[in-house]
């Protein structure tokens, strides 16, 4: 039975949420997603001090 993919503990820093999900393998990974609306940026990382870092540094070129 594959890993329920859902995100949890998320927080927000900007515009940018970071959650955390289990992938398809069932490993713990860190998202961080752009919610500004035209944006569409999103990455995923193993630690969640790599995705906060990615947070504080995006810069959204829609505004």
């Amino acid at each position: 039975m594959p890993a329920r993919d859902f995100f949890h503990s998320v927080m927000r820093i900007g515009p940018v949420q970071i959650g955390t999900h289990r992938d398809r393998n069932g490993a713990t990974k860190h998202a961080a997603v752009c919610s500004s609306d035209g944006c569409g940026w999103s990455a995923d990382y193993s630690t969640q001090s790599a995705a906060q870092l990615a947070a504080r540094t995006h810069r959204c070129r829609v505004r």
